[in-house]
């Protein structure tokens, strides 16, 4: 019907006023729809009754974990993605599942718009209307928050007026986004990049300076996909969920960093992200062992580049497919055991093995046996340092 409107539904304060107001304003029924990507927290099932009872004519739960994790994570960690070389891009990788769904949801309910729960300042306001048009071109998209001036004061006085089920417990300080591969936190006193994050802050990770006795896990990956922990086979969603409680009991993955946002503004977040620190770390030592060089130098512009278009929300994007042809291709050789120690914070790699290594002994030793032609090595330097010394006589003669 194209009198109704989908919202991916979080069960908080803005997009449970949102479901009355998109109503008064479009005069369209409202779909709830909430998209579980491991972010825990509140029973599904309340969430869904919670959308029923704040006026949504229906309100529907997919577990999308799984795919989550297959679809979205796996292509990630084969990419070591990193935006500006430190963030995970926890949020930014559930965005275009959650449009996805939207889309489906909306084309199967004759729907013919949708709408979220983003602000006019952030990011997820883009990669949720980016993915929506790449992949159901047909949809119109509605934002309350940012197109209704819904404000928190105005939601909460609409909340009070309609008598919605909403608790009006003390507001946290922060904003927090969360899913199976991270948490990420802003806002409050994080808003001054001075201030220091309060331990009370973090939910994912103990604190690293509590002394405890250090971990060791060894992650067995095939192309690229981790497999396996301690030789135990898990799904991938179940070796990030094992490796978030592993890695977060030592305060592995705590981030805290000044992004550059899509829309031109600079934002401190705070990200925990246990699993996905330990993962990359592994993954890209494994990398290391298995590539070859100029494949292994080329692939880190790649990811770089990855990272950014998955960030500025072009997951359905061309250049984006295309460079995921490339990273699977270079991962038909990424197989192999790596072994980590979690301690103090930090997830370092203390071995790796791969039945596909490059690593040949017997040219790497230094000692008695050494198949490495030494001999070989002068005609290589000299004509390897021609250019340069070239160059160096017309500089010194001018």
């Amino acid at each position: 019907m194209a009198d109704r409107v989908v919202l991916a539904y979080s069960g908080g304060l803005d997009t449970s006023v949102g479901i009355g107001r998109l109503r008064d304003a479009t005069g369209k029924d409202v779909v709830a729809l909430v998209v579980d990507v491991g972010q825990g927290g509140e029973d599904l099932a309340a969430i869904r009754q919670r959308a029923l009872d704040c006026g949504a004519v229906e309100s529907i739960v997919v577990d999308a974990k799984d795919e989550f994790a297959d679809d979205y994570i796996v292509p990630a960690l084969k990419a070591n993605a990193l935006h500006q070389k430190r963030y995970p891009l926890i949020s930014a990788l559930s965005r275009p599942l959650i449009a996805k769904h939207l889309a489906l949801t909306a084309t199967q309910l004759g729907a013919d718009s949708i709408a979220h729960g983003c602000t006019g300042k952030g990011n997820d306001q883009v990669r949720f209307e980016a993915a929506v048009a790449a992949v159901a071109p047909h949809l119109s998209t509605l934002a309350p928050v940012r197109d209704l001036a819904l404000t928190r004061d105005r939601a909460i006085a609409y909340a009070e007026e309609h008598g919605l089920p909403i608790e009006q417990s003390p507001r946290s300080p922060y904003s927090i986004d969360q899913n199976v591969w991270g948490r990420a936190v802003e806002t409050g006193l994080l808003e001054d990049p001075w201030n220091a994050p309060p331990e009370d802050l973090y939910a994912y990770t103990q604190d690293p300076t509590v002394p405890r006795d250090p971990g060791e896990v060894t992650v067995t990956f095939e192309q690229g996909v981790p497999v396996a922990i301690d030789g135990q086979r898990f799904s991938v969603l179940r070796i990030v969920q094992e490796l978030n409680a592993l890695a977060g009991k030592h305060g592995v993955g705590r981030i805290d960093v000044v992004e550059d946002r899509l829309v031109g503004i600079k934002s401190r977040e705070v990200y925990e992200a246990p699993a996905a620190v330990a993962l990359i770390a592994a993954h890209e030592e494994l990398e290391s062992l298995t590539l070859e060089r100029d494949v292994h130098r080329y692939k880190r512009h790649v990811e770089a580049e990855w990272a950014d278009l998955v960030y500025d929300g072009l997951w359905f994007g061309g250049l984006k497919r295309s460079l995921d042809a490339f990273v699977d291709h270079t991962q038909q050789h990424v197989s192999g055991d790596v072994r980590l120690q979690l301690h103090g914070g930090r997830a370092v790699v203390t071995g790796r093995r791969s039945s596909q290594s490059l690593y040949d002994f017997e040219l790497a030793t230094y000692d008695t046996g050494d198949a490495f032609d030494q001999s070989q090595a002068k005609g290589f330097t000299d004509i390897w340092s021609l250019p340069s010394r070239i160059a160096a006589r017309r500089d010194q003669a001018n």
